[in-house]
């Protein structure tokens, strides 16, 4: 690169950040690390009616969890409408933009006339000026938005990062408003200023935005502004084929968070879906920023897998540090309105972690140490029966005066076997069902060390 990388992620704080839009950020971001530049967070906020702080807040939060740690921002649009209004003044000025008064009465009967001949809805052009054209009075009472002059021939081609070269003519498109009547910038117009002012040199977006790269490549040249590379990348898909969004049963990165998954294997399984590194399944984040050069992106749809990235996070929750997932398994407690001592929980991790895929299910592992136990009438009708009571009264009073360790538990559960003539599971899965809520668990003496004695003698009991 011959000069500084400089990418962007700019969310709309409409709502939550959702999948797409956090993958379309972990490519800005690892690209702009790869090359050693600089990432930029941008709130678009310019949709005043449906922008909330709480979206924001939502947002930077994502972002946060994630790891996605910006050189610059976040920057509001909101708080640059001096600078939109000025680069007006200048268009204005040099006829690359004009003045429209048509009602929104005016351009709905324009559009329904177009489509009764069968023609593409578009603006007429009927307040734009052209030499030797007589414009219509100026009518009273009407403030008018900006529209941006197109050019009414030629093409607009440039090789996507992503997709290859692409070419749209300039006859598809018609004269967008740039400065709504209130003086708010549209999409198009907005996001043009902000990456012409904040140096951006590549735009990593989602394909639904093809159809508005034309306009934005058409205002940078007649600002000649220099213009970013794009690179377009695909949709994900949910589970049902249709697109996933925030209309379509996304949900926001931090719902995921609270389901027990870790940033790293999110950030794993979001690089992989829609970009590859050979075979290569996992990777660290260091990984991902020494390979992402930006090639390797597919042009098809990914689709979602709920299944692999539980995969993915079973991997990160077996390998990840015991003292950090003891916390991350903490918090979970917290969300139930349960505090266990933070030493109680990392004592106990390591034994049901390669158990589970999720921060939640590890909780639920750890539930019966910090709460009482509910076993299932079913459980209870199967493995606590007749023949069993009698060896379950002998265990608790062998467990009242051994020493409380996994040798001595284990001793105890053989000499109980054999003085009742039962099989190890007959008792072990009644210990399980009565102590642990549940008849499978791991080896059932490395379970009770756990426990404090007098717990599991108590829950024997109720046998």
């Amino acid at each position: 690169m011959t000069s500084t990388v400089r990418t962007r992620i700019a969310p709309s704080p409409t709502g939550f950040l959702h999948l797409g839009t956090a993958r379309t950020a972990l490519y800005s971001w690892a690209f702009a690390r790869h090359h050693g530049g600089q990432f930029v967070l941008r709130i678009e906020d310019t949709d005043v009616a449906r922008s909330t702080q709480d979206s924001v807040d939502q947002i930077l939060a994502s972002m946060q969890w994630l790891g996605l740690d910006c050189d610059e921002g976040p920057i509001y649009q909101m708080q640059r409408l001096d600078r939109y209004r000025a680069v007006v003044d200048q268009m204005l000025a040099a006829g690359t933009a004009y003045r429209c008064y048509c009602t929104p009465q005016e351009l709905d009967a324009m559009k329904a006339a177009q489509e009764a001949r069968g023609e593409k809805r578009r603006y007429d052009g009927t307040w734009r000026p052209e030499p030797g054209k007589v414009l219509p009075p100026i009518p009273a009472g009407v403030e008018p938005v900006i529209r941006f002059c197109n050019p009414t021939d030629g093409d607009v081609t440039w090789n996507d990062l992503v997709k290859g070269p692409i070419t749209i003519g300039n006859r598809e498109i018609d004269d967008l408003i740039i400065l709504r009547a209130d003086g708010v910038p549209t999409y198009n117009f907005a996001v043009v200023v902000d990456d012409w002012d904040m140096r951006i040199t590549h735009v990593f977006r989602g394909d639904e935005h093809v159809n508005n790269t034309p306009w934005q490549i058409n205002i940078f040249n007649a600002l000649g502004a220099p213009l970013p590379l794009f690179g377009h990348v695909p949709v994900i898909l949910g589970d049902d084929g249709q697109k996933l969004s925030k209309r379509r049963g996304a949900v926001s990165v931090t719902a995921y968070e609270e389901a027990g998954y870790l940033p790293e294997a999110m950030l794993n399984y979001l690089a992989r879906l829609g970009w590859s590194h050979g075979d290569d399944e996992l990777f660290t984040r260091e990984q991902l920023v020494s390979w992402f050069d930006g090639s390797h992106l597919s042009k098809s749809p990914a689709q979602w897998d709920a299944a692999k990235l539980s995969w993915v996070n079973a991997h990160y929750v077996k390998t990840v540090d015991e003292a950090r997932l003891a916390t991350l398994v903490a918090q979970q407690f917290v969300r139930r309105g349960i505090a266990p001592p933070m030493d109680e929980v990392a004592r106990r991790v390591a034994l049901f972690k390669d158990r589970c895929a999720t921060t939640v299910e590890l909780a639920d592992w750890l539930m019966p140490y910090f709460a009482d136990v509910q076993p299932s009438p079913d459980d209870l009708a199967t493995h606590v029966t007749e023949a069993v009571k009698p060896a379950l009264q002998t265990l608790r009073d062998k467990l009242a005066g051994i020493e409380w360790n996994k040798a001595a538990i284990n001793a105890a559960i053989k000499e109980t076997i054999a003085a009742h003539g039962l099989k190890m599971p007959q008792l072990a899965h009644a210990v399980r069902v009565l102590v642990c809520g549940r008849a499978q668990t791991p080896s059932i003496d490395a379970v009770l060390e756990l426990f404090p004695r007098e717990t599991v003698r108590a829950r024997l009991q109720g046998a």
